[in-house]
C-alpha cells in the first residue's frame, strides 16, 4: 500500500507545480486607467531631486499611445523649498515629502491645467481667460470657505479676503510686479483641503535666480508659446515630478520618455 501513496502524492506534487507555473506566466492585471487618460497635451517638469528649486519644462502631445515632444526643453523655477506630493488627479504616493500651506514647496504629481490669466484684457491662448482686477485675490488662508479659489473682493466683500497675502494684481499692489501678468492655474488642491496648500499657478519668473513660493515660474519666452499652444479640448494636464519617481512611474502612468537635457 505504500507505493500507490507514493504514486499519489508525486502526481499531486506535479499537478500543484504546473499551477504554480501556470500562474508565473499569467499576464500581471491591468491597473485602471488613469483619470488623466484622455490627455492628448501634457506640460511636464523633471527636477534632479525634491529639494532643488528649479527643473526643465518640456511640452508634449500625443498621438494614438505615443507622447511626442513640442518643441525645446525650457528652464524654470519652482517653490525655493524644492517640491513635495500634491492633490490632484494621481493616487496618494509612498515616501517624500508632501505639500503644505507655507511649506515653500511646490507640488508634485499630475494635475488638470485651469483657467489663465492676465493682467491685459486678453491673451493669445485657447484656454478659457480671465483678466485680473485691482479687487481680485487668491485665498491662502486656511479655514476660510474661500480657501484656494480666486475671488473679487466687489462681490465677496473685502472682510472675505482678510490676511490674503495673494493680490492677482501684483503690479498694482507690490510695486509694479509683473509676475502675474500672464500665467494659468495648476489645479492643486482643487477640493480646499485645510493646510493643503493653495494659490499654485504657472507664471512669469522676476528674474532667472528668483524661486517661488510654490509656483512654477518661467520667462516670458516659456510662458507665450505654451499658452498660446494649450487646448482645452485635449485636456492638458501639467506634471511635475523628481526624476526618481519619473522613472518609477513612468510606465504606470503612461508618461512620456524623456530625452535626457544636459543640464538640468
Amino acid at each position: 500500500m505504500r507505493c500507490p501513496n507514493r504514486f499519489a502524492w508525486f502526481a499531486l506534487l506535479m499537478v500543484v507545480l504546473a499551477l504554480m507555473a501556470g500562474c508565473a506566466h499569467a499576464p500581471a492585471p491591468q491597473s485602471p486607467s488613469a483619470p488623466w487618460h484622455g490627455a492628448r497635451q501634457m506640460v511636464l517638469v523633471t527636477l534632479v531631486d525634491w529639494n532643488v528649486d528649479h527643473g526643465l519644462l518640456r511640452r508634449y502631445e500625443r498621438s494614438g499611445r505615443t507622447w511626442k515632444p513640442v518643441g525645446e526643453p525650457q528652464p524654470v523655477l519652482i517653490g525655493r523649498a524644492g517640491a513635495a506630493w500634491g492633490l490632484g488627479l494621481h493616487p496618494p504616493q509612498p515616501g517624500g515629502p508632501r505639500k503644505r500651506e507655507g511649506d515653500g514647496r511646490s507640488p508634485a504629481g499630475v494635475f488638470a491645467i485651469g483657467e489663465a490669466f492676465g493682467y491685459l484684457p486678453g491673451a493669445v491662448t485657447a484656454m478659457p481667460y480671465r483678466p485680473m482686477q485691482a479687487s481680485d485675490y487668491c485665498v491662502d488662508v486656511s479655514g476660510s470657505p474661500l480657501y484656494n479659489q480666486i475671488v473679487d473682493t466687489r462681490v465677496v466683500g473685502e472682510a472675505a479676503v482678510a490676511g490674503a497675502t495673494e493680490p492677482m494684481r501684483r503690479d498694482l499692489h507690490a510695486d509694479g510686479d509683473q509676475r502675474y501678468r500672464l500665467g494659468f492655474v495648476i489645479a492643486h488642491n482643487a477640493r480646499g483641503q485645510p493646510m493643503g496648500g493653495s494659490c499654485i499657478f504657472a507664471h512669469l519668473w522676476k528674474s532667472a535666480g528668483d524661486p517661488t513660493s510654490g509656483c512654477t515660474a518661467m520667462a516670458p519666452t516659456t510662458m507665450g508659446p505654451l499658452l498660446s499652444w494649450l487646448d482645452p479640448h485635449a485636456n492638458p494636464v501639467f506634471v511635475l515630478l523628481p526624476l526618481a519617481e519619473y522613472r518609477r512611474l513612468r510606465s504606470a502612468w503612461s508618461l512620456p520618455v524623456i530625452r535626457q537635457a544636459v543640464m538640468h
